[in-house]
């Protein structure tokens, strides 16, 4: 009810109202947990401090999403799967206590683990085949590295909250995982400039934002240049800290606009569109700041 009555007034849908709720809840508890590691960082490891808040926020939005929106997501759900309203509630309850877990750095171990499963389920029940279906179109082979990628910046969390060879394992995989998105998106930019930066989808950077292509052509650049040093192991911490500032400063100076905008659409699909492209990019760059953080400096 109190829901309704906000979006009412502000003239923003209810599942709007939801996800922008829990995302600002989360990263109060997110920067209330980090404030300790960004007092003791200096310089742009201040920046890596806020890898498990980049991570959890966007988390948190998905997970409203998933339960303010269940019955249009539950359309998603292959047809071979029982239950379909249950498991998009599901996903939503386990999207809130993953948020929750990384952004209290607790029992990350587990939280990441299974959420880079989730992910990687989600390619290959969802997104792989519908890939495989349209081999010749872009979008949905980005959306299945970006998954992948959200993925490995899950692993790469689990994997520096446990101890032992399995951990470095899960980082190493999160590691070549991060490294094949930013590749492969570093390209795209060169191909589609005009695309919003950072996860090159469908949609085109407003041209009310200056530069734009300069933008496009320059992200594009330290993805690949990021992208191959993180592949070959080589300066990883370095190449994953710029480039992860670089996402940040994005999404602060590019996705905020453009969430501020789309938030004032009346349109309901508008003001999601924001918030997901937002929490996407939000997230991709949480996952290459984990990476940071779980490389030891040389």
């Amino acid at each position: 009810m109190h829901t309704t009555i906000l979006a009412t007034f502000f003239e923003i849908s209810p599942a709007s109202v939801s996800m922008c709720g829990a995302g600002i809840l989360l990263l109060l508890v997110a920067l209330w947990a980090a404030k300790s590691d960004i007092a003791r960082a200096s310089g742009l490891d201040k920046i890596v401090a806020l890898s498990n808040l980049c991570f959890a926020v966007p988390l948190a939005v998905f997970g409203a999403e998933h339960l303010s929106s269940a019955r249009f997501i539950m359309l998603g759900v292959p047809s071979y799967v029982p239950w379909p309203l249950f498991w998009a509630y599901f996903i939503g309850f386990a999207l809130l206590a993953a948020s929750l877990s990384i952004a209290t750095k607790i029992q990350v171990g587990w939280s990441g683990l299974l959420f880079g499963i989730m992910m990687v389920l989600f390619v290959a029940m969802l997104h792989f085949p519908r890939a495989l279906a349209s081999p010749g179109e872009r979008i949905p082979w980005t959306i299945v590295i970006r998954e992948l990628s959200f993925a490995g910046g899950g692993w790469i969390l689990a994997g520096s909250a446990m101890r032992g060879p399995g951990g470095s394992r899960l980082i190493t995989v999160g590691r070549v995982l991060i490294a094949i998105a930013a590749i492969f998106f570093g390209a795209e930019h060169f191909l589609h400039p005009a695309g919003c930066p950072g996860v090159p989808l469908e949609k085109l950077t407003p041209a009310w934002i200056p530069g734009r292509l300069l933008i496009g052509y320059l992200t594009g650049a330290i993805l690949l240049v990021a992208g191959v040093s993180i592949l070959l192991a080589k300066k990883t911490r370095i190449a994953a800290t710029y480039l992860g500032t670089w996402i940040l400063l994005l999404v602060l100076f590019i996705y905020v606009p453009i969430l501020i905008a789309q938030i004032s659409d009346p349109s309901a699909a508008a003001q999601v569109e924001g918030i997901n492209y937002f929490a996407d990019t939000l997230l991709f760059g949480g996952a290459i700041l984990a990476l940071a953080s779980a490389t030891p400096r040389a």
